[in-house]
Formats: C-alpha cells, structure tokens, sequence
C-alpha cells in the first residue's frame, strides 16, 4: 500500500511538472521545435526594426519630398499597388508559406528605403509599386502565421481561442505599435529643421540608419520555426479561375460584408495620420523636425492601447466594447478639428497637436488588434484569403487618402472621415447582431 501511494504521489508530481513544462517547452509530438510564443516574440521583434524604419519614413514623406508631390504620389502609388496585388495575395502566400512570404515581403522594405536616398521619379515609382506587391505578401503571411501560430498554441495547451488570439494580437499589435515610437524618436533626434524654415537636415543618416534597422529585421525573421500549415487540405488552384474563387470567397459571407467598412475605415484613419494630420496639424506648429515627435506620442499612445486591448479581448462582446471606445475617440477628435481648431502659438499651441495624435493612437491601437483577432476567429477555415480582403480595402482606402489629400482641404478631409467612421461603426454593429442571432440559433 505503501509502495503504491509513493508511486501515485510520484505520477502526480510527473503529472503537475509535465503540465507546468508544457507552458514553456515545445508540445508533444512537436520535438526540436520553437514553442509557439517564442515564434510570435521573434516575429514581433522582426516587425519592429523593419517597421521601425518604414513607419517613420512614411509620416515623412509627404514633408519631405515635396518637389512635384513626389512623396505625396509615391504613397498614392505604393498603396494602389498594394490593393492590386493584395487581391492575389492569399494564394501566393499558400503556395511559398507564411514564413518564406514573410521573409520575401521584406525586400521591397529595404528597396523603398535604398530609393529614399535618391528620391527622384525614377527610383521612388519603381521601389514603389515593387513595395505594393512585396507587402501584400509580408502582410497576408503575417496575419496567418500569427493566427496559426495563435490556435496551434491554444489547442496544445487547452486554451480557449478568442482570448489566445486576442493575446497574440495584442502582443504583435503593441509591439507594431511601438515602431510609431522608436522610428520616430529617431527622426527628432536626427533631423534638423534648415535655416529658411521649409527643407530639413540629416535626412540621408536617418534614412542610412533605417536601413541597418531593416537587416536586423530580416536576420530574425530567417529565425522564424516554420509553421505546419497542414498543406494537404490547402486550396489548389489549378486555374485562374479556381484561383480568383477562392480569393473572393469570403466576400460571400454577409459577415464579410459588414467587416469591410470598419476594415477600410482603418485604413482611412491610418493614411489620415500619416498624410493629413503630420502634414496640415503638425507642421504648421511645430515644424517638419517635430513631426518625429508628434508620431512618436501617438505611436506610445497605440501601444498601450494595443496591449490592453489584446488582453482584454475575448470574443465578439469585449470586441464589441473595445471598438467602442476607439471610435468614439476618434469621432471626438474629428468634429473638434472641423468645428473648434485653428493653430495657436505658445506651449498650449505646441502640445494640441501632441494630444490629437495620443487620442488618434488609441484609436488605431483598439481596430488593429480587434480586426486581426476577429478575422482569426471568424475565418479561421479560410484565413489566407480573409486576411487578403483586410489588406485589400485597407490598403485601397490608404491609396484614396493619398491621392485626394493634395487636392482637397482640410476641412472636406475631415468631413470624409466623420461620415466614412459613422458608416463603418453602424455595419460593425449591424455584425454583432448578425453573429449573435446566427449563434443563438445553432444552440
């Protein structure tokens, strides 16, 4: 009896440290294998130096290469293109895997960086719309890696789904976010408004240290374990045809159909930030070399918000809340800017535009995370082909924000937006009713 109960109480002992270990080490079945979050840790790493660079490059773009609009232009440009080939995105992705997507995505990172070096029509169109094609792929890989990686982890460790997935969300999201901070601190701390006010200096050391932050990236992405994607039950397309189904088969789901307005509104309130608000908000008060600092704020402010919201999300209710809150703020900072703003001199002048990019942060903190995690959720059976549609009408609405935002005021820009976040909130809420009968109906 004895000898017996030892040996019970020494299966325990095995069964609790065997249950604690599979928390830390790779599940069974998986030997020699990176466990799933140290993948999403050196995927979100990877995402941070290349973005890093990139983001603060875009917020100067349009302050920068100002001669004929050519930084104007080369992101109306890189954004069409990214809504071109985003359509085809998924099964490419399918055919080379997440991983060798994702490394192969980064190229066109390091060219558009190389072009702003000698930012001329002949290096910046080309680099730009070899971007547009090399992102579509970068971001469908990451959205199914991360999504795969997400579930493979919930399954293994008897997790549920929406709250793992709304952890890895959040912590990808925050750590994305956080290239809004790191990239653009290092533009205040590199450029120099000139002696006549309207040209900058110690633009080609920023942009030379951009580019070693993107070697960094692409070392840790070639790090990355590479993800069973389970390609035996993977969609062939055996013709253009079978191809462009697959492609377009989430749009025949109304839940499709309701998500698109929230999900092309945030490409909206992205490309606002980085053309509009950085370029008629920021510039004006504090100058091109403030522009860093202002983005960084704002990039703080994402991260925070990303995190909790990640942490908070468990399903379509707390997604529902979350979105909530981020479109409010948003509608808020909106109808000040159309009704009350006008730039002020002096400290409270300096900081207003500081606290319109920390409100918008939250904002794009809260729709990156909910939108990633409600798409995993939702899609999970043809999830290739639904992160492609994000990147699709995101990238599509990013691309109509550069190109009008030269011809048009501000005013008429902000009126846009109010009307574009009313429509796409109204559709969001319209989903969670739809989502919600559809649930109670199967039980």
């Amino acid at each position: 009896m004895d000898a017996r109960e030892h040996q019970h109480r020494g299966g325990d002992e095995e069964a609790v440290a065997a249950g604690a270990a599979s928390l830390l080490a790779v599940p069974a079945g998986h030997s020699g294998r990176r466990g799933r979050a140290a993948d999403l840790h050196v995927l979100s790493a990877a995402f941070l130096f290349i973005f890093s660079a990139f983001c603060a490059a875009q917020n100067l773009e349009t302050s920068v290469n100002t001669e004929g609009g050519l930084g104007t232009v080369s992101m109306g440009i890189l954004y069409t293109s990214f809504t071109v080939f985003a359509v085809a995105a998924s099964p490419v992705v399918t055919w080379l895997g997440s991983k060798r997507a994702l490394v192969v995505g980064t190229s066109g990172y390091v060219l558009f960086i190389l072009a702003n070096l000698v930012p001329t029509w002949y290096t910046m169109v080309p680099a730009s719309l070899y971007l547009g094609f090399t992102a579509s792929i970068i971001w469908v890989g990451q959205g199914t890696y991360l999504t795969s990686a997400a579930l493979s982890h919930a399954r293994d460790n008897n997790l549920p789904e929406g709250p793992t997935l709304g952890s890895f969300n959040g912590e990808f999201w925050g750590m994305f976010a956080s290239t809004q901070v790191i990239g653009n601190l290092i533009s205040l701390a590199l450029l120099r408004n000139g002696q006549d006010g309207g040209s900058v200096t110690g633009k080609n050391l920023l942009f030379v240290v951009f580019l070693g932050c993107m070697i960094v990236g692409i070392v840790l992405m070639c790090l990355l374990s590479k993800r069973d994607e389970k390609r035996n039950n993977a969609p062939t397309h055996s013709s253009f045809g079978a191809m462009m189904k697959y492609i377009v088969a989430p749009l025949k789901d109304r839940r499709m159909i309701l998500i698109v307005p929230l999900i092309a509104y945030s490409g909206l309130q992205q490309a606002f930030v980085w053309a509009v608000f950085t370029k008629s908000i920021v510039t004006p008060v504090l100058g091109i070399s403030g522009v860093g600092g202002a983005m960084a704020i704002y990039g703080a402010a994402d991260v925070v918000c990303s995190l909790v919201a990640g942490r908070l999300t468990s399903g379509l209710h707390s997604a529902t809340s979350i979105v909530s809150v981020g479109a409010i703020l948003q509608a808020v900072v909106l109808f000040w800017l159309l009704l009350f703003y006008s730039p002020m001199g002096g400290l409270l002048g300096a900081a207003i535009p500081l606290f319109i990019g920390a409100l918008w942060g939250v904002g794009d903190g809260v729709l990156n995370t909910q939108l990633s995690a409600l798409l995993g959720l939702l899609f999970e059976d043809v999830k290739e082909a639904a992160f492609a549609q994000l990147k699709v009408w995101q990238s599509g609405a990013i691309a109509v924000i550069f190109f009008l935002s030269p011809n048009i005021t501000l005013q008429a820009m902000l009126i846009l937006m109010a009307i574009a976040l009313i429509i796409s909130f109204g559709s969001f809420l319209l989903l969670t009713l739809v989502v919600e009968k559809s649930s109670t109906a199967r039980s």
